[in-house]
């Protein structure tokens, strides 16, 4: 049965299409290393597989995730989820080599990167790629990350996207600071590059501080910027920058919110709904049957909550060994550290960074009244994914509705399994969108930009 959507007052397009990515966490434990046909995760072969099916499903992008210090459980690594990833930008980079046309997006972090190498790496992917690259700004205050760099706990948590907004800045100048005819085209010029053709970019802030020259143009355009926050200065920093915002919000009503509050910001900036893409993130669960589909997802639900995993959440919180007790059992009967929330995880929402205990009170409140397990408690409050789960002609029709009344405009999707996901997207969801004329049936441009439907950016 199809799911009725309020109009959602930001006008209606019957000629929309859904725009779709892959985003590669690499890391946690919705990669589901479990499942009997995951491929190996780190093997070069794995990631060349996961980008030529996505190219052969004409996505727009292959979208890394990117993590600078491995989530550990109380100073040790965790063993339960996949940890460590290769280099984003060195991966797509060997990826460009061995694809046509699928966009290439690398997550990279604003706190422990400096501009001017960090604009140079990702020209360099934009250029060798002919135009494919783009960039996933995300930013970070955690100490616990920064004990891997001479900055560690350098950064308050107020002051993380005014140093994201000021080196984008900074990275957009580098980019517009080598035009497109600064290179002589005519052997008997005088010089290579027209004579100060190739400006020097300054910066001098208390956050950013920086006196440098590109050292390579950036190709066709400038790289495409995705976004991935959703606080005020995340949104905020989306709507001066992004050409792309990767959200959580993924329900038709939490969506429906975000993009319009996202349209208000972008015309304080001079920008309009057309220059955006929305893309919230997704889980696909796809079944021949509605009820196959659903039986897919309560396995992948049970995998992600297993017993030692369950324990090891419950462990972040209670700051103690909880190894010995039963997942099925009651809640540990020993009394938590009275400590705040250790965050060597990497994991810890701002939210969370104090009253651990009021909520560890209101948690055995919640096991008491429902008669919930260690596991059944940790389904309910833990980390969760937003699932789109049925037949590929109910999610074609439901994402139909999402993208006609410009509530979104695509989903970047999570692979649970790796590659079996993947190849259900291409195989299985991709020919019901196109069915239904809601999906490109070939590529029709070369770049990322031009497969988002964006207008050409310079820097």
């Amino acid at each position: 049965m199809e799911t009725e959507f309020p109009p959602s007052g930001l006008g209606y397009d019957p000629a929309a299409q859904v725009h779709l990515g892959l985003f590669h966490t690499g890391v946690g434990p919705q990669l589901l290393w479990s499942a009997p046909d995951s491929a190996p995760h780190h093997h070069r072969d794995t990631f060349l597989r996961v980008a030529r099916t996505l190219e052969r499903g004409l996505f727009d992008a292959y979208f890394l995730g990117e993590g600078l210090r491995v989530r550990e459980k109380r100073g040790r690594v965790l063993e339960t989820d996949v940890a460590g990833r290769p280099d984003a930008i060195t991966l797509l980079s060997a990826l460009a080599g061995a694809t046509d046309r699928i966009g290439l997006v690398a997550t990279q972090n604003t706190t422990y990167n400096q501009p001017a190498d960090l604009s140079r790496r990702l020209a360099s992917l934009h250029l060798l790629s002919g135009g494919r690259a783009g960039w996933n700004i995300v930013t970070t205050d955690n100490a616990w990350t920064g004990e891997n760099f001479r900055h560690g706990g350098w950064l308050a948590h107020e002051d993380r996207y005014d140093r994201a907004e000021q080196f984008v800045r900074a990275a957009r100048g580098l980019w517009s600071a080598w035009p497109e005819d600064a290179v002589a085209d005519d052997a008997k010029a005088p010089s290579w590059a027209r004579p100060s053709a190739i400006g020097t970019v300054r910066a001098d802030t208390p956050l950013v501080r920086m006196a440098a020259a590109p050292t390579l143009p950036t190709g066709p355009d400038a790289p495409v910027l995705f976004q991935a926050g959703d606080s005020p200065g995340g949104r905020d920093l989306a709507a001066r920058h992004a050409d792309v915002v990767f959200t959580s919000n993924t329900t038709y009503d939490k969506a429906l919110a975000y993009t319009r509050d996202l349209t208000t910001r972008l015309a304080a900036y001079g920008r309009d709904r057309e220059s955006l893409r929305v893309m919230p993130g997704a889980v696909v669960v796809v079944g021949d049957t509605a009820a196959e589909a659903r039986e897919r997802y309560e396995w992948t639900r049970a995998e992600e909550y297993n017993g030692p995993r369950c324990l090891a959440f419950l462990e972040q919180w209670w700051g103690r060994d909880l190894s010995g007790y039963d997942p099925d059992g009651p809640l540990p009967d020993i009394e938590p550290l009275e400590q705040e929330l250790d965050p060597s995880r990497g994991t810890i929402a701002v939210a969370h960074r104090t009253g651990k205990l009021q909520t560890i009170a209101r948690w055995r409140r919640m096991a008491g009244e429902r008669g919930l397990s260690i596991r059944g408690l940790v389904r309910e409050v833990g980390p969760g994914h937003d699932v789109f789960c049925g037949t590929p002609g109910e999610i074609a029709d439901t994402w139909g509705h999402y993208v006609r009344e410009r509530v979104v405009d695509g989903f970047n999707i999570t692979p649970q399994v790796v590659p079996g996901t993947v190849d259900d997207l291409v195989d299985r969801l991709v020919p019901a969108l196109q069915e239904r004329g809601l999906y490109r049936t070939a590529y029709e441009g070369t770049t990322l930009r031009e497969h988002l439907g964006l207008a050409r950016r310079e820097g």
